[in-house]
């Protein structure tokens, strides 16, 4: 049986199921049927957003996980008390642990012991946070204390070994970011060689296995540039099918389409390099033509009529105007640690993928503590009715002022766009001719790499 959560866990997973729904409007978990309800459990992700990819797994998985982390991270004054509640284990990379092997050895120990009562562990067998859609190098630790955990308890039930994708669209941007947890089945531990000769043989072919499945959860691209292009060329092929509202597309089909384009893509780039360049080159100028015109997410160069523009101004200057007393309220009370969180921010040095790790640990400091401020001003001016007041006033402030931001930014954004139409009327009609020559040669390509393999996205 699994251990039951601690009051810390749940604690800091409902904290973390919060601040995620911030960030991240849509996290879609596909594969929970692969998770065992109960037993020994490795959960192996790769790891591209720094402590927010432990947040996701806690969020993903209704069994407790105890999480492995970079051994400093316990010692940081924001993240380490956290690690601690949900019962973390300190990983010590070779450079922190030196000569000293004891402190690894503590570790193996412990994830041993709690394999053998049935818990689950998470960790990141890359090692390191990376930002580039690439799996880095995985190491044999996952293995190793499947491994490990199997001898000391030869009688107990098999440790599970799941490979967990974690993939993200545009991730550390406020309200605008999307997430797939994607979990494989479990990797087999059957069949391993024997350790006559040589020890770390099968540890070495299982982290072979888990590397393979953790590819298989994942987009693997060059760079991040070839991956905005690939999400692009998807839009426009739904589009060519028909498909462009929000509900036809998950983000598994996403990552699916994704996965069967790169590999088609490096494909033709070896049968037919100059064409597939040319393709890509067209598809960077469109990018950056439809991002200037102001089209949106969609960039299909969209038609204007007077009265639909008319009918546009009149709807969103009635629901701003509406929603002004509340949106401004919530942009006084939470504007501050707001701004300060952001300052915090810009003056930490951080990857961009430590970004939203750092957002979200500054924020947990910063909200707190001007809420507790504004809440004595309230006391001092109004006594124990006007912080009752602000309390209550603090989420409803605060959904208005997102909404109302949100819809602010989209009226700013169509605003731009129509000033540009205006100065060029030819331009949406331009950009939509140029999208669809894009979705004909997208097919044309994926025809000559159907007639190669049988297969096409």
């Amino acid at each position: 049986m699994s251990e039951p959560p601690g009051s810390g866990y749940v604690l800091v997973r409902g904290l973390s199921r919060l601040l995620l729904g911030l960030f991240y409007p849509s996290i879609e978990v596909v594969g929970r049927e692969n998770v065992p309800d109960s037993g020994p459990l490795i959960v192996a992700a790769n790891h591209h957003n720094s402590i927010v990819d432990a947040m996701i797994l806690m969020a993903a998985f209704d069994r407790p996980l105890r999480v492995l982390a970079n051994a400093p991270l316990f010692r940081h004054p924001l993240i380490g008390p956290f690690l601690r509640a949900i019962g973390g284990l300190p990983v010590h990379r070779r450079q922190e642990a030196g000569d000293d092997p004891e402190k690894n050895r503590e570790l193996f120990a412990a994830t041993t012991e709690a394999l053998g009562r049935g818990s689950a562990i998470a960790l990141f067998p890359e090692g390191r946070t990376q930002p580039e859609p690439a799996l880095q190098p995985v190491r044999t630790g996952a293995a190793r204390m499947l491994l490990a955990a199997e001898a000391a308890h030869p009688d107990g039930p098999r440790v599970v070994l799941l490979p967990v994708g974690l993939v993200f669209d545009r991730p550390g941007t406020f309200r605008d970011g999307r997430a797939l947890v994607g979990i494989g089945p479990p990797v087999p531990a059957d069949g391993l060689p024997g350790e006559s000769g040589e020890p770390l043989a099968p540890a070495r072919r299982l982290t072979e296995r888990l590397r393979e499945a953790l590819r298989a959860q994942i987009v693997e691209a060059d760079d991040r540039a070839t991956l905005r292009l690939l999400r692009l060329a998807e839009e426009i092929w739904r589009d060519e099918e028909g498909r462009s509202d929000a509900t036809a597309r998950t983000e598994a089909d996403r990552v699916r389409w994704l996965q069967d384009a790169i590999r088609a893509y490096r494909a033709l780039r070896r049968t037919d390099p100059e064409r597939v360049e040319a393709f890509r080159r067209e598809l960077e100028e469109y990018d950056r033509d439809a991002e200037w015109s102001g089209s949106g997410d969609d960039r299909s160069g969209r038609r204007y009529s007077w009265t639909g523009v008319a009918r546009f101004v009149i709807a969103e200057s009635v629901s701003l105007l509406v929603a002004t007393p509340l949106a401004l309220a919530g942009l006084v009370l939470h504007g501050i640690p707001y701004n300060l969180t952001a300052f915090a921010v810009r003056r930490i040095p951080h990857t961009d993928e430590e970004e939203a790790t750092d957002k979200i640990a500054a924020g947990l400091v910063m909200y707190p503590l001007c809420w507790l401020a504004e809440g004595v001003l309230a006391f001092a001016l109004g006594g124990v009715r006007a912080v009752a007041v602000f309390l209550l006033a603090l989420p409803v402030t605060g959904f208005f002022a997102l909404a109302w931001w949100e819809r602010l930014g989209r009226v700013a954004s169509e605003a731009r766009a129509f000033a540009r139409f205006l100065g060029d009327r030819d331009l949406p009609l331009r950009l939509r001719r140029r999208r669809e020559a894009l979705g004909r040669e997208l097919r044309a390509l994926a025809g000559l790499e159907t007639a190669r393999t049988g297969a096409a996205p």
